[in-house]
């Protein structure tokens, strides 16, 4: 690494730690007061769930009202069912009043046994007891009526002397007043969170919907009920859940409540994993505490969005200086600003994947949550590697001050160019055009050359025997051969080609049969021959149909960004992509490596990383010297694509020790690098599709069964979204040069 990367790298890891201290700047918050006025209490631990009527024993019911025996006055319980019941019991020994509740559903059995439950553990404990709660949320969970309800609570009243109520939100109490009727005080929840209000907003919200009902009802005293803020699950609107939030709320909430003498009970003494059977993600996280009983967030100090900040930053900085050693690592000719834009790109990403970390160790886990994250973060690690291949292509293609590698031909004197030998493969192809891709070869500005047309398998004679007549016609110099059957589809009928090529013939050239080519063709690019390495002169696919409509209009364009760009920063590192048209070979060498692979379909690059892996050079010309015709229509491009996708899979496979490494070659890290590089996309096209067809089914799933299918944690899609914006700006960036 450079002085100027050293520096550019620094100066990014500066700024990465100035992110993180904006990010996550003090907040003055009013400290928590000496003791809350109660919490809800809910004990259960793990995965124990009172939906499977799991309680905790008795050790650590105790054990977990001596933690809030010196932080508050009382606890809310919502059941009396099991050891939920033991509760006022053992809250005497600390000092703690309870607000008894019993759990009202759609189950009038039940409903009647929990409500004799509660009475007698009322009449045990009644000392300890300051009020009743009979439901909660059971009217807004449309499982009782309001007429249901007020029985219930008519019922209950007989039987105990603390006042009594139900748990509602404010909105129920102002449409039912007749429920109001048969209370002794309003149990209102306020939960400004669930109705998407910014935190900064919330508190205010909490005392508007108070007032509202203190207005409403006048004579009634209002408890509130449920009052807090989750400290992580999904954005609701304007509301975030964060660490952050839930103590910037609570903490202004507290200070308002003990300036204007309010009686309530935050939501809640300690997080519940549980409830995200019922609420989702979010009702796992509105405790004070976490499932292992510590303190979530400073009661007094001020608030810091991520308290280890520090760290988390030291890690981002740690990664990012790993990935532009990498990418610095031969950038020789490349500006300052393209190593700025890569710092830039490495350092987003580290900061951005040691932040998804983070959030994701936040959760709590269930065995089928740690699978699904895991195979997220796998694709998400691939997404990561594709946006730094193409970040590192954009910045070369870009910002690169000089091509490193331009080598210019040798002068040659006419007596000294060597015989070429161009063969033009051809299988059941209209006569007319390639009668015209004869006479462009006929019209050649060179001494020396033959012309060998190899027709394979066509049927039909009336296709090929006019191609051979011009064959005829043009003379001595070309050559036809109608061969069947002949295995091995191009590859078979190259290498027959080469077993019939003139012996004097020096150098071999390939095109396709749609290819009209420029005069200058042989004499421009032959020279490049005459260094002994050089193995490989490969010229661009060009096209001449790309005006007839718009459909090839865009496949033009898309051809061009590769031959234009992709393959001019390959040539850099001497690892370009070789195409069966439009290319010359070394004869010796195409000897030397046997000639073409027949059991690939994409038998010119499989061919042309052989060559590599000899220690051969190649060089790519962009400059066009010849033009042929491109698909008709989308079907056509899906098979051409698929040929060259499922090519670039078989030759990854077969040449996958030499491409990593594990087998000895002279593949330099370059080749290495762009191979695997460039034939990842084809790679991740495949997976996109898995995944793809796994959102679907998903998202079905959770169309099917809401209460146990969750989406997926919404910053999984910011990558693949990264890398589509990201992939779309250098399109329209690079190719409008």
């Amino acid at each position: 690494m450079n002085r100027a990367s050293l520096l550019i790298t620094l100066l990014m890891g500066a700024l990465t730690v100035l992110l993180w201290a904006v990010v996550n700047r003090p907040d003055i918050e009013p400290p928590w007061p000496a003791k809350v006025e109660g919490f809800s209490f809910s004990p259960m631990r793990g995965e124990q769930s009172p939906v499977r009527r799991e309680y905790p024993d008795i050790a650590q019911i105790d054990e977990d009202l001596a933690l809030l025996a010196g932080d508050a006055h009382a606890v809310r319980t919502y059941t009396v069912e099991g050891t939920m019941g033991e509760v006022p019991r053992l809250a005497l020994a600390h000092g703690l009043n309870v607000t008894l509740g019993a759990w009202i559903s759609e189950q009038d059995k039940r409903n009647e046994e929990e409500i004799a439950r509660l009475i007698k553990v009322y009449r045990e404990n009644h000392k300890q007891v300051v009020r009743v709660i009979i439901g909660n949320e059971t009217i807004l969970r449309e499982e009782q009526t309001v007429e249901e309800m007020i029985g219930h609570l008519e019922k209950v009243r007989k039987s105990v002397w603390a006042p009594i109520s139900t748990a509602e939100p404010w909105h129920i109490w102002l449409k039912h007043p007749e429920l109001v009727r048969h209370v002794d005080f309003i149990a209102v929840h306020l939960l400004p969170y669930w109705e998407g209000i910014p935190v900064d907003e919330a508190v205010d919200y909490v005392l508007d919907r108070y007032q509202a009902l203190k207005q409403a009802f006048p004579d009634k005293r209002i408890v509130i009920s449920e009052v807090g803020w989750p400290s992580n699950g999904r954005t609701r609107q304007g509301a975030v859940a964060s660490r952050a939030n839930q103590a910037k709320f609570l903490r202004r909430f507290l200070a308002a409540a003990e300036r204007d003498k309010l009686v309530y009970y935050v939501m809640e003494a300690f997080d519940q994993p549980w409830k995200r059977e019922i609420e989702g993600d979010v009702g796992s996280h509105w405790g004070i505490y976490d499932a292992e009983r510590e303190p979530k967030f400073e009661f007094t100090t001020p608030v810091v969005a991520v308290p280890n900040w520090s760290s988390l930053a030291a890690i981002s900085i740690g990664l990012s200086v790993l990935i532009l050693a990498l990418m610095f690592r031969d950038s020789r000719g490349l500006s300052s600003s393209g190593r700025g834009f890569l710092a830039l790109v490495a350092y987003a990403i580290t900061t951005f994947v040691v932040w998804l970390l983070y959030d994701f160790t936040q959760q709590y886990m269930t065995p089928a949550m740690l699978v699904v994250g895991a195979a997220l973060f796998l694709a998400a690690l691939g997404v990561i590697v594709v946006l730094l291949a193409e970040a590192h292509e954009w910045a070369e293609a870009l910002w690169l001050k000089q091509w490193r590698r331009s080598p210019l031909p040798a002068a040659l004197p006419e007596h000294r160019l060597p015989r070429v030998s161009i063969h033009v493969p051809a299988y059941n192809e209209p006569p007319d055009m390639l009668v015209q891709t004869l006479d462009a070869l006929a019209g050649l500005d060179y001494p020396d050359f033959e012309v060998l047309v190899i027709d394979n398998n066509t049927r039909d004679e009336a296709v090929w025997q006019p191609v051979q007549a011009h064959c005829e016609k043009l003379g001595a110099r070309f050559r036809f051969f109608h061969v069947a059957p002949l295995s091995g589809f191009k590859a078979g009928a190259l290498n027959f080609a080469l077993r019939h090529t003139d012996p004097a013939a020096e150098v071999v050239a390939v095109i396709d049969s749609d290819y009209v080519v420029e005069a200058n063709w042989l004499r421009e690019l032959v020279p490049f021959l005459e260094d002994p390495k050089m193995a490989i002169v490969q010229a661009p696919q060009d096209y001449r149909d790309g005006d007839e409509n718009l459909f090839k209009a865009m496949c033009n364009a898309e051809y061009r960004g590769f031959f234009r760009i992709g393959m001019v920063t390959r040539n850099e590192r001497n690892a370009i992509i070789q195409h069966g048209t439009m290319t010359m070979v070394r004869r010796s060498v195409l000897d030397e490596v046997e000639g073409w692979s027949e059991w690939c379909i994409t038998e010119d690059a499989e061919l042309g990383l052989r060559i590599f892996e000899r220690g051969y050079t190649a060089t790519y010309i962009p400059h066009s010297y010849g033009k042929g015709l491109m698909p008709d229509t989308f079907l056509d491009f899906k098979k051409q694509r698929f040929r060259w996708a499922y090519g670039a899979v078989l030759i990854m496979r077969q040449h996958l020790a030499e491409l990593f490494g594990l087998e000895k070659s002279a593949l330099t890290r370059g080749q290495r690098y762009h191979f695997i590089a460039g034939w990842l996309p084809w790679l991740a096209d495949g997976f996109n599709l898995a995944f793809n067809l796994a959102a679907i089914g998903w998202s079905a799933a959770m169309v099917l069964m809401p209460l146990d299918v969750a989406p997926p944690h919404v910053i999984f899609a910011v990558l693949p979204l990264t890398l589509f914006i990201f992939k779309i700006s250098k399109m329209f960036f690079l190719y409008r040069l």
